[in-house]
């Protein structure tokens, strides 16, 4: 097998010798080039698999070149930027453009080669054929903490064929955990089928899922068949009409279906992934959702978090999302402003990673300058939040401190009354307050202390 071919881009004569040095040692083929005119054509002569590229050259910068590279791809060739004084902006544009990562002068030799190794396995298996790749919008975005256990969870779980609930609230992306965990497990080959719950009708849900049989012998495929050997994913579980809780009940305890209108037994190989809002559990029973289909689909259990519990990660998920319109839309690209990514860090996201990406696509479309800065955040957010929203999800900054401050207390009044079966005597004592005290402050909240219900 050849060694790979690098190519060192750098107007410092001394990283190219040195670099040229380094990466021969190690077993690869290595070119080099003093600046953009020679990088062309070194490129242009041999395609390498991997351009190191320093980013601040006298004649054409690495962004330049790199930009002019992106027009005109090179399958499976990466580029790794270097810089000894880059800011966070020239990181986020060598990202965009394909960067496959970012490295700072002085150069830690362990850190380049193993970001070397990094980038020619991506070109490698880019270049594989028959591959399946997780494609990289797939996968969660985020360095914080919960996302890098979130990650850890659904690797861990990705090979066992158990049915999988994710939990989380609307527009918590858990389609996209679903999808990861599929890309994650043997199955990634196989077909990922998505239904939403609520377009299996009565009418026809059983056609949808079973598939059909026509007297000639035409063959419809149902969801269940589609997915052979794959994933099959139901959004919104509670959705399903009891018809269809039955039918598939069956399929599930069975192990095999028929389509309607055949007599062929077929075997049900899906793996089944499936999700549902917070207190489905709770729910579950009586005139709700089924207790025992609950109990084949809950199997493994995954919670997906809302986005205000790792808000850190916003100002990556700002970038994630604007280089996916840029790139995949054609919209021009905008970055925000420290002052903007701050605001929407310390936002509650009522609606979550859907809300967030609605909220780019939005400013993107709008266009402006390229510098997305807080007065324009703040118009977007001027949308007054329902009264009876909790107050987790509350913009609460976006309010003058006494309409703050009231909006608070109403909340945490009206939770604490509940808690104690709408008694303010015990209201009282819970929160420090004196009774009659209490009893003003109520009134002048609204807090109808008289007719509190779990409602």
């Amino acid at each position: 097998m050849s060694a790979a071919r690098i190519l060192v881009v750098d107007d410092e004569a001394d990283i190219r010798g040195l670099l040229k040095e380094i990466l021969s040692e190690e077993g690869y083929e290595v070119d080099v080039a003093a600046n953009a005119g020679q990088a062309r054509a070194s490129k242009a002569k041999q395609t390498p698999d991997l351009v190191l590229l320093d980013i601040w050259m006298p004649d054409v910068d690495g962004i330049t070149l790199l930009r002019e590279w992106s027009t005109t791809p090179t399958d499976g060739c990466q580029v790794v930027m270097m810089s000894g004084h880059g800011t966070v902006e020239t990181a986020v544009e060598a990202t965009r453009l394909g960067a496959f990562d970012f490295v700072e002068k002085p150069l830690s030799l362990a850190k380049l080669l193993r970001t070397v190794e990094r980038a020619l396995d991506a070109g490698k298996k880019r270049r594989a054929p028959g591959k399946v790749l997780v494609p990289q919008l797939m996968v969660p975005v985020g360095k914080s903490k919960l996302m890098q256990q979130m990650r850890t969870e659904l690797q861990q779980i990705a090979a066992n064929p158990s049915a999988v609930l994710l939990i989380g609230e609307p527009g918590s992306g858990r389609e996209a955990f679903a999808r990861f965990l599929h890309e994650q497990s043997p199955r990634a080959s196989e077909p990922f089928i998505t239904v939403v719950a609520s377009s299996l009708r009565e009418a026809d849900g059983e056609a949808q899922l079973m598939g059909r049989e026509e007297v000639g012998g035409t063959r419809h495929a149902g969801l269940l068949e589609q997915a052979r050997d794959g994933t099959l994913f139901v959004n919104e579980l509670e959705d399903l009409p009891p018809s269809v809780q039955r039918l598939l009940l069956g399929v599930i305890e069975s192990g095999n279906y028929t389509r309607i209108g055949g007599t062929e037994t077929l075997e049900f190989t899906a793996r089944v992934l499936s999700a549902a809002q917070p207190g489905i559990e709770n729910r579950a029973g009586a005139a709700g959702f089924r207790r025992d289909l609950l109990a084949h689909l809950n199997a493994l259990i995954v919670r997906v978090p809302p986005l205000r519990d790792y808000a850190e990660d916003v100002p990556e998920l700002l970038r994630h999302y604007v280089d996916r319109a840029v790139d995949t839309d054609g919209l021009t690209f905008r970055r925000f402003s420290v002052a903007a990514q701050n605001r929407l860090r310390n936002y509650p996201w009522p609606d979550n990673l859907r809300e967030l990406k609605n909220l780019v696509n939005r400013l993107l479309i709008q266009g402006g300058p390229e510098e997305i800065r807080l007065d324009e955040i703040e118009r977007e957010l001027a949308v007054q939040a329902p009264p009876d929203e909790p107050l987790v999800k509350q913009d609460l900054l976006a309010l003058p401190l006494r309409e703050a401050r009231e909006q608070f207390e109403r909340a945490y009044l009206q939770q604490q009354l509940l808690l104690c079966n709408g008694k303010v005597g015990q209201l009282a004592k819970r929160v420090g307050m004196e009774r009659t005290h209490l009893y003003r402050k109520l009134r002048s909240l609204g807090v109808d202390f008289r007719n509190i219900s779990d409602d």
